[in-house]
C-alpha cells in the first residue's frame, strides 16, 4: 500500500490542531448526529466514545431519534441517554455534533443546542447548510463518510485502534458508501477500512450483520415498493413510494428501508432517483440519487433538504400523490437542461 494513502491532509491537520484542545479539555462530552441515524452517525459516535474514554473524558450519547436498532451490535460499552433529550446534553462540558453541519437536522434537540453556553464542536463530510453555532469545525466533503475523519482523530489522539472502535469506524464507512460501490469510494477509504480489517474486524460477519440479516417483513414490504416504480427513460428519471402504514402493516422499522432507494437508481440509464415514503400527518420523505454529473444535493436544497451530491433528502409538507408531482417536476425541468 503506497504510504501516502493514509498520510493527513494538511486542511484536515489544521482543522485537528483547532478541534483537539477543545475536545481535551473537556471531562465530558455529549455525541448527538442527526435524526435517524444511519450508520455513519452511529459507527462515529461509537468509535468516538470508545476513543474519548481512553483519554478518560466520559462520552454521552445524544440522540434526537432512538438508536436503530440494526447498528445495536455497537451499543456495547456506549452510555445513551437519547431519552433524557436536552437535560443530557445541559450536563457535558462540551458537544460534538458527528455526520452533520446543518442544525434543522438535530430534530427536537435543535433549540437545545443553540442555547447550550458552549458552542457545539462538529465532525462532518456533508455540504454545509444552516450552519451550527459555533466555528471549530473538523470538516472535509472528500472523506468518504464521517468516520473516516474520525480515524484521523484517532491517530492524532494517539489512540490504540481496538476490535470494536475497528468495528465501528468500518460500519461508518462501509454504509455510507453503499459497501463500497458508490463514488465517493476513494483509495484513502479503502486503506482506511483495510487498517480495520488488520484491527480485527471480520468483513463477512459485517456484511451479514448490515445487508444479510433483514426480517422477512422487509422482503414483502420491498415487494409492494418494487410495483410502484415508474420510469421516464427520455429524460433519465425513475422513482418508487411507500404509503403510509405499509411499514406498520409489515411490522418493520424506517431502518429497514436502506437501499430501498438504489433500486430506480440501479434501472440502465436512470440518471437521478427518487425515493417517496409517507409518513403521514402531511409530510412526506423523499431521497434523491443520482448517477453521473446529476446534483442530488443542489435539487434537495430546492426542498428545504440536503445531502452529498449523488445521494441526499428532504421532507416535504403534502400528500404523497403532490409531493411526487412537485418533485418530480422539478426533478424532470433539471434533468432536461442536462
Amino acid at each position: 500500500m503506497p504510504t501516502d494513502l493514509l498520510a493527513l491532509p494538511e486542511p484536515r491537520r489544521t482543522a485537528l490542531d483547532q478541534l483537539i484542545p477543545e475536545l481535551t479539555a473537556a471531562r465530558s462530552v455529549a455525541l448527538s448526529t442527526h435524526i435517524n441515524a444511519d450508520g455513519d452517525g452511529c459507527g462515529s459516535e461509537a468509535a468516538l466514545s470508545l476513543i474519548l474514554s481512553q483519554r478518560g473524558i466520559a462520552a454521552t450519547v445524544v440522540n434526537p431519534t432512538p438508536w436503530p436498532s440494526m447498528f445495536g451490535y455497537l451499543l456495547p460499552g456506549i452510555k445513551d441517554a437519547s431519552a433524557r433529550g436536552g437535560a443530557a446534553l445541559r450536563e457535558a462540558d462540551r458537544l460534538v455534533v458527528l455526520d452533520i453541519s446543518d442544525v434543522g437536522r438535530l430534530g427536537s434537540l435543535a433549540d437545545a443546542v443553540r442555547g447550550l453556553p458552549q458552542p457545539p464542536l462538529v465532525i462532518d463530510h456533508h455540504i454545509a447548510g444552516e450552519q451550527l453555532p459555533g466555528t471549530i469545525r473538523f470538516a472535509d466533503t472528500t472523506a468518504c463518510a464521517t468516520g473516516e475523519l474520525i480515524y484521523d482523530l484517532a491517530v492524532a489522539l494517539e489512540a490504540e485502534i481496538t476490535a470494536p472502535i475497528a468495528t465501528a469506524i468500518y460500519t461508518a464507512l462501509m454504509t455510507d458508501t453503499g459497501g463500497f460501490r458508490f463514488s465517493n469510494t476513494s483509495a484513502r477509504c479503502l486503506a482506511v477500512a483495510s487498517q480495520m480489517l488488520a484491527a480485527g474486524v471480520d468483513p463477512e460477519q459485517m456484511y451479514r450483520r448490515i445487508y444479510a440479516s433483514v426480517p422477512v417483513g422487509r422482503i414483502r414490504l420491498l415487494s409492494e415498493a418494487l410495483q410502484t416504480i415508474t420510469v421516464e427513460p427520455g429524460v433519465g428519471l425513475a422513482t418508487i413510494a411507500i404509503a403510509a402504514g405499509q411499514l406498520e402493516r409489515h411490522n418493520v422499522t424506517p431502518d429497514d428501508l436502506d437501499g430501498v432507494a438504489e433500486y430506480p437508481r440501479s434501472i440502465e440509464g436512470t440518471r437521478l432517483a427518487l425515493f417517496f415514503r409517507d409518513l403521514g400527518h402531511g409530510k412526506v420523505k423523499v431521497s434523491f440519487r443520482s448517477v453521473g454529473d446529476v446534483d442530488a444535493n443542489a435539487l434537495a436544497r430546492r426542498f428545504g433538504g440536503g445531502g452529498h451530491a449523488k445521494a441526499a433528502g428532504a421532507v416535504v409538507a403534502g400528500a404523497l400523490a403532490e409531493v411526487k408531482a412537485s418533485v418530480t417536476a422539478v426533478a424532470r425541468e433539471i434533468l432536461s437542461v442536462r
